[in-house]
């Protein structure tokens, strides 16, 4: 396995909902193109993602904070155990060739924005980030906007419908 990419999501969503079976669906395919899959490492789109690649022969590697009590998804080949939030995140960013930005809220949220910004302030280089749900789209829409007035970079963040088109975007962006 030659690239890895973060997978960003909801802990809420449970196996049969449609947050979880998108992420299983994901993991699957991006195990199949080869990728290493990153996540937060516990439940629900972080634990459909995981378990798609694991189960597709992939490898799974979960970032998780010492201390905290949620469950850890069952299906990591490897784990990484921060000590706090923001270690967290730039764990997640600093390891990865790309970023998928699935389901979520304000945890969601924060770590597409940290990856924007960090891209926007060339604190690291420009790297594919694929987002997916309706409201991604609105969320995205609306910093571009804001974003242009200021007069900085636009398109940095790609939307996409399906998994297929999101795998195939990856591919793409990294030559592979």
């Amino acid at each position: 396995m030659n690239k890895s990419v973060t997978v960003f999501g909801s802990s809420v969503p449970r196996e049969g909902e449609a947050g979880y079976m998108f992420a299983l669906r994901l993991g699957a395919l991006l195990a199949n193109a080869g990728f290493r899959v990153y996540s937060g490492g516990y439940r629900g789109i972080m634990d459909g993602v995981s378990r798609g690649a694991v189960e597709a022969g992939g490898e799974a590697i979960g970032v998780t904070v010492k201390g905290w009590s949620s469950v850890k998804s069952r299906f990591l080949t490897e784990t990484i155990i921060c000590s706090s939030l923001f270690e967290r995140i730039e764990t997640l960013i600093k390891n990865a060739d790309a970023y998928i930005v699935l389901q979520g809220g304000t945890g969601t949220l924060l770590e597409l924005a940290v990856v924007w910004e960090f891209i926007n302030k060339s604190i690291m280089p420009v790297k594919p980030v694929a987002c997916h749900s309706d409201m991604w789209k609105d969320v995205v829409r609306i910093m571009e906007n804001q974003i242009r007035r200021e007069g900085r970079k636009t398109g940095l963040i790609k939307y996409f419908d399906n998994e297929e088109e999101i795998v195939q975007y990856l591919k793409n962006s990294l030559s592979l």
